[in-house]
């Protein structure tokens, strides 16, 4: 109909120009052929060298942990398991290994909950001190673990949890749950309110609705908060000695410190340790690498 319209009002014996959309998108066009004109060694050569300056630690470790002692080889060639057999049996790394993963796990665990309220809470209802405590939690992100060590100590001390892993729990959820309950909050509103008001009409109760229609979408949200809990109660040290003075009571970062003498250090024995410390943080984020960059992005703005 186009066409016949060109024809109809075009002059005689002129044919019809061919209509053509104009293009929508002009400046995406040229940022993609500018990015196509890149040559591909400058975008490679630096992404190289840093995955180069980022492997050469974890290879120095691995290295000093199954190469002999008194080798100065930089292949890890004859390898050889001592050093992790000494650190596991005789530096009592298997407990440590068993408290840390007790730890992280309760953590894990104790932090999703609380945020999930918390999240819920800040997203869905309107209450006069709703700002302020907003700020108060994006404050609290400022304010130093070592500061509260002190009156830490003193209210474990009065309800008798000193020398308790639950001690440790309690300080690292307590010091995860603001910015778990900030990145929630923002997961649970780019969630449409009216999926909840469907299921109130069809008869379910809030947190009916909440349990079948929320928090499957929120499952990115949960891994990422949960996975960047696990990995923080994981690798902090601070709690953990100071809450903990019994050695059957303490983590995998409080071991590694032992493994330092005053005098000398033992190289092997200590990058042994660093590698067992470093597996179960590598397992975590091979597996839910696509979920924690889904769940950091989604929940950090409102869609």
């Amino acid at each position: 109909m186009t066409a016949a319209l060109a024809e109809k009002n075009s002059a005689p014996g002129q044919a019809a120009r061919p209509t053509t959309p104009p293009s929508s998108t002009p400046r995406r066009t040229k940022r993609e052929r500018a990015f196509d004109d890149v040559p591909r060694w400058q975008i490679y050569l630096p992404l190289g060298i840093y995955l180069v300056f980022t492997l050469i630690p974890f290879y120095w470790m691995f290295l000093f942990a199954v190469r002999p002692a008194g080798s100065t080889s930089l292949v890890p060639w004859p390898m050889t398991g001592d050093h992790f057999s000494k650190v596991w049996n005789e530096r009592s790394f298997g407990l440590f290994f068993q408290n840390s993963m007790i730890v992280g796990i309760a953590t894990l665990i104790a932090t999703t909950l609380v945020a999930l309220a918390g999240g819920y809470a800040l997203a869905r209802f309107d209450f006069k001190i709703k700002g302020g405590f907003m700020l108060a939690l994006l404050c609290s992100q400022f304010i130093p673990g070592a500061l509260m060590l002190v009156p830490l100590f003193e209210i474990f001390k009065n309800l008798q949890l000193i020398n308790s892993l639950v001690s440790v729990v309690i300080a690292e959820t307590v010091f995860q749950l603001p910015l778990s309950i900030i990145l929630i909050s923002g997961f649970i509103k780019n969630v449409p309110v009216t999926l909840e008001e469907a299921a109130w009409v069809d008869g379910c109760s809030r947190f009916r609705a909440f349990c079948a229609v929320v928090l499957p979408l929120l499952r990115p949200g949960l891994i990422a908060v949960g996975s960047f809990a696990f990995v923080h109660s994981w690798n902090h040290f601070l709690f953990a000695l100071m809450f903990l003075s019994e050695q059957d009571k303490q983590t995998i970062p409080v071991g590694l410190n032992t493994l330092i003498g005053a005098d000398s250090v033992d190289l092997g024995a200590l990058a042994a340790g660093g590698v067992i410390a470093a597996v179960p943080v590598v397992i975590v984020f091979a597996f839910i690498q696509k979920w924690l960059v889904t769940g950091f992005s989604a929940g950090a703005v409102k869609g």
